[in-house]
């Protein structure tokens, strides 16, 4: 094979995905820090990636599946009445906006195939949840160098009165279709973007909190 079809890393960008996770105690201090590659986009989120090219030539649509189980298809194009996402979208009927970063405790085998989390960790302070703090989401994506980068995060907290232990992680996202040309629109509801088993649990004792980063950056 010519060796100019070898990937030397300076003409092929590369993306990565990194899950890290602080937990802090009572007091605020840190006492575990975990960080692993993540590699799980589900299936969802696959077929929101896919090129306008794929529709047109192919005619099909693609089944999105909500948190709840519902199904719907996904088409978009670029003729009048045609679905099309507007993301970040506040200034009208129609918005699409990241969530949460859930957490729950338990997981599945296989990734691309998860349209919710399999035992997601309530929100609340009740026994075995976790009160959920509104995630931090840049405006701008960070570039240094020849990489860019942005992360998004999200504290929990513990009030429960015992420890709460976490295993897999997700985003979820509020997906709405809005039909160009007319102000209808198509709401698909709460949909697992991104899902990860924990490489190890995480416990976060009463009284204390975790903080889930999700960093995805080009050229690491």
């Amino acid at each position: 094979m010519p060796k100019d079809s070898y990937d030397t890393g300076k003409d092929t960008p590369t993306f990565r995905a990194y899950l890290t996770v602080v937990v802090r105690d009572s007091e605020g201090k840190v006492v575990k820090v975990h960080r692993q590659k993540s590699h799980s986009p589900t299936a969802n989120f696959i077929g929101l990636m896919l090129p306008l090219t794929y529709f047109n030539v192919t005619g099909n649509s693609y089944t999105l599946t909500n948190t709840g189980g519902s199904t719907y298809g996904y088409k978009p194009a670029i003729n009048a009445g045609a679905q099309c996402i507007s993301y970040p979208n506040s200034k009208n009927n129609n918005p699409s906006y990241i969530v949460m970063i859930q957490v729950g405790s338990g997981q599945q085998s296989n990734p691309y195939a998860a349209y919710s989390l399999a035992a997601p960790i309530a929100n609340g302070s009740g026994t075995g949840q976790l009160v959920y703090g509104q995630p931090s989401i840049p405006s701008n994506i960070t570039v240094s160098g020849s990489s860019a980068y942005f992360t998004i995060s999200q504290t929990f907290n513990n009030n429960s009165g015992g420890t709460v232990t976490i295993t897999e992680v997700g985003i979820i996202t509020y997906l709405q279709f809005s039909e160009s040309g007319n102000y209808s629109n198509q709401t698909f509801g709460q949909v697992l973007l991104w899902y990860d088993v924990l490489s190890s649990s995480i416990s976060v004792a009463n009284g204390g909190s975790v903080t889930i980063y999700y960093t995805f950056t080009v050229n690491p």
